[in-house]
């Protein structure tokens, strides 16, 4: 979709959201493990006799320092049983407004993840899904690249690897 930009009023086209279908996760799981596990558009649980995992999806933008458009990625992450059946319960709350603790959980192939990224979730159903933003205090090159923005270059090399592989 072409539009002039309020920001430069060059003619721009929008990107692509980076979206992933599953939590990193549930991708790890044999097809037997999946087909117990229920997953949807916006909502994972996954069952294991020791725990059960739950996650959702969420929005994390990225700024593009260079150009007026940002980077969209559709990611999950986890949240704790408390937090995950309260935001359930609400879904269809256009009221409902909250901040959970939540753990990323989708693995962007631009970064190294030994672990998983701390991060806040900010839940206001009158405008759709949950924004993400990773602990500013965790040192990780995806953290900083998040608070100190990426480059037009980058942002087009990312969705050019996306949009060429399975997710």
């Amino acid at each position: 979709m072409k539009y002039i930009c309020e920001c430069c009023g060059e003619e721009k086209e929008d990107w692509p959201a980076l979206a992933y279908n599953s939590p990193y996760f549930y991708s790890c799981l044999s097809e037997e493990e999946q087909e117990n596990a229920e997953l949807t558009s916006d909502l994972c649980v996954v069952k294991a006799p020791e725990d059960t995992h739950r996650f959702i999806r969420t929005v994390l933008v990225q700024e593009v320092t260079d150009d007026c458009r940002d980077l969209e990625y559709g990611i999950w992450v986890s949240l704790s049983e408390k937090n995950f059946n309260e935001y359930v319960e609400n879904y269809d709350n256009k009221e409902f407004k909250a901040e959970y603790f939540g753990w990323l959980s989708t693995y962007l192939p631009d970064y190294d993840f030994q672990e998983s990224v701390p991060t806040t979730v900010v839940v206001d159903n009158s405008i759709g899904r949950p924004f993400v933003f990773p602990h500013q205090s965790y040192e990780h090159p995806f953290v900083n690249d998040f608070y100190t923005g990426i480059t037009k270059e980058e942002a087009e090399k990312r969705i050019n690897r996306v949009l060429n592989s399975k997710i």
